[in-house]
Formats: structure tokens, C-alpha cells, sequence
């Protein structure tokens, strides 16, 4: 396993690949790329077949070199350092600082290789034994080594700090908030951080007195004496933690920073709750013709903007019905009878 660490004293545990796996995944790709010549050379052979036989014997040799240095260096190039037979097992062609590859990192692995696999690859397979990363001559004049990106979760949990307990930090939180961390280089963050991840893999006598040692210069440096009866590797978890929790702070006031200047600018540009102008004075309506709609001369209700509410009775008026009234009697012709009416 490699440890590699950043700018920020941030460490990138990096497993390497053995042998085994990386002899697999080479005749994975060999098998891709000796497919892919055999394509390329009858294609062009039957395309040329007029050419001269010296002719066609340059065109196979060209299509030999595209097919054994240029294709693989375009393919751990475009896909950073991850080859069809790299992807199959989990693997990976990382520069030696852990970063991803570039086209000369994968030139010269390409270059090199020629000479790595020749011989039945008996220069690839010594110098990969003899390294302890596990890297051929091709990563070693290139500055790469293949890792392993999938790895199981015991592995993957391998190297973590443990966490100090809770009641622990809670009783030295005065005394960690005020601690000035400046003063500690990244060396020896990086060596507390290794100690605290391996201590289980190491004799406890051993980790006991490579934390005594550590928490001596690290009480050096900050000014803050190991508590009497808490354990080295205690505090040296509890002043990691502090770190963490400070850069964790930092990241947060910056990442909030922006978002409310984010913020005031879009309410800069559209205040919250403005009404639009389209939408506070809109156009009137233009005048109808008379077939049921808003009569010439009338002015079109206004629409009113928000939740609509129903329409409110307005008073109901009782009044007492009419008393019917009693029919008058007839008399004379108006009333239809037969009397007798005297001669004029």
C-alpha cells in the first residue's frame, strides 16, 4: 500500500497492484489490440491489394506500431490510465504522486513496453517483483504505477482514524478551541494520521511509544501538555479531530459566503415580492363588438391578482305578501244578466 499525501496534509491511501492481476489485465488488452490489428491489416491489405509487395509489407509493420504503442497510449490517455483489461479487474494507471496521467505518462509507457514485453515479458515480470510497488520498467521511467480501484470494504476501511470518544472531546473542548495549530508541519500530521490508522496492525508497546514521541512534539508545538492519565494516541486523536472540525468550518463559511452573495444579487436584480410591470398595469382590453361582449364606451372590469374568493349574497329584503281582494259584485250589462230594459 502506498501513502501519498497533498497539499492540504490530506493522505490518499493507494493500493497497488501485484503482479497476478496485472499480468491478467495485460492479456486482456493484448487480446483487444491483436484483434484490432488483424481487423485493421486485412482491411487495408484487401483495400490496397494494388500496391507493391514492399508496399503492403510497410503498411502491415505501420499498422503493427499503431496497434502496440499508439492505440494503447490513446486508450490510457482518453480513458486516464483505465484500458479495457484495467476496467475488467478493478485497476488503475495513476501518475506517482497520485494524480491522473497524461499523454507523455502514457507515451513513454507505451514506448517502454516494448521493450518490458519482449522476451516473453520476462523484463516486465523481474522488474515488478523487484519493486515494491509493483511497477515495470514502463512506470518507472514514466513516474506511474497501476492501483487498485475496487477494493472490498474491510480494505477500504483500513488506514480511517478512529474516532475519540465523544465524552472525551466534550471535556476538552475549551482547551482544543483554543489550541494554535499553525505552528504543526504537515510531516507530522501525516505521521499522527498512519500511527492512529495502523495502530491495531501494530504491538502495543510499539504504538504506545511512537504516540508517546508524537504527543511530546505535538505538546511542543502547540503549547498544550498531554492532560495527566488520557492516553497519547487519545490525544493525538482529539487534536486531529480539532483540525478537522476548524477545516470543516472554514469550508462551510466559504461554500455560505457565496451562496448569500448568490442571494443578494438575484434580489438585487428581482426584489422578492416586485410585482412586474406587465403584471401590476395591464393593457386595456380592446373594445368589442356588441354580439354579448363589453359594449363601445364601457370600461372592461379590471382583473384582480390573487387567491379567488366567492362571491358574497348581498341582503335578502322580506315583504308581505299581497292580500287578495274581494271581487265587487257586477251590475247591469257589464255583468251578463238578462233584466228588462225599457224602450228609449
Amino acid at each position: 500500500m502506498s501513502e501519498l499525501v497533498t497539499g492540504e496534509a490530506v493522505v490518499l491511501g493507494l493500493r497497488t497492484a501485484r503482479l497476478p492481476s496485472r499480468a491478467l489485465a495485460r492479456l486482456l488488452d493484448w487480446a483487444v489490440y491483436t484483434v484490432a490489428y488483424f481487423i485493421l491489416a486485412v482491411g487495408l491489405l484487401m483495400g490496397l491489394s494494388d500496391l507493391e509487395d514492399a508496399a503492403q509489407m510497410a503498411l502491415a509493420v505501420g499498422v503493427l506500431v499503431f496497434c502496440t504503442v499508439l492505440l494503447p497510449t490513446l486508450v490510457e490517455t482518453l480513458s486516464q490510465g483505465r484500458s479495457l483489461g484495467k476496467v475488467a479487474l478493478g485497476l488503475r494507471v495513476v501518475r506517482a504522486d497520485g494524480g491522473p496521467i497524461r499523454f507523455r505518462h502514457a507515451l513513454v509507457r507505451g514506448l517502454v513496453g516494448v521493450i518490458d514485453f519482449g522476451l516473453f515479458a520476462m523484463p516486465a515480470v523481474l522488474s515488478s517483483l523487484f519493486s515494491a510497488e509493483g511497477r515495470r520498467l514502463g512506470d518507472i521511467f514514466g513516474g506511474t504505477m497501476v492501483i487498485r480501484e475496487r477494493l472490498p470494504q474491510g480494505a477500504r476501511d483500513q488506514g480511517a482514524v478512529p474516532p475519540v470518544p465523544p465524552q472525551v472531546m466534550h471535556a476538552l473542548g475549551a482547551d482544543l478551541v483554543a489550541l494554535d495549530l499553525s505552528a504543526v508541519p504537515d510531516g507530522l500530521w501525516l505521521s499522527a494520521r498512519q500511527v492512529l490508522g495502523r495502530m491495531h496492525e501494530l504491538d502495543k508497546p510499539v504504538a504506545a511509544a511512537l504516540g508517546d514521541r508524537m504527543a511530546a512534539d505535538m505538546a511542543q508545538r502547540t503549547g498544550w501538555p498531554v492532560p495527566a492519565g488520557l492516553p497519547s494516541l487519545v490525544y493525538l486523536g482529539a487534536v486531529l479531530m480539532e483540525r478537522q472540525r476548524r477545516e470543516w468550518e472554514r469550508a462551510s463559511a466559504a461554500a455560505y459566503a457565496t451562496y448569500a452573495a448568490q442571494l443578494a444579487q438575484q434580489q438585487v436584480q428581482a426584489p422578492y415580492g416586485a410585482v412586474p410591470a406587465q403584471a401590476a398595469a395591464p393593457a386595456p382590453a380592446p373594445v368589442q363588438t356588441p354580439q354579448g361582449q363589453t359594449p363601445q364606451g364601457q370600461t372592461p372590469p379590471v382583473r384582480q391578482l390573487g387567491y379567488p374568493q366567492a362571491p358574497q349574497p348581498g341582503p335578502v329584503a322580506l315583504t308581505k305578501p299581497a292580500e287578495p281582494t274581494e271581487p265587487t259584485e257586477p251590475t247591469g250589462a257589464a255583468a251578463g244578466g238578462g233584466g228588462f230594459a225599457p224602450p228609449a
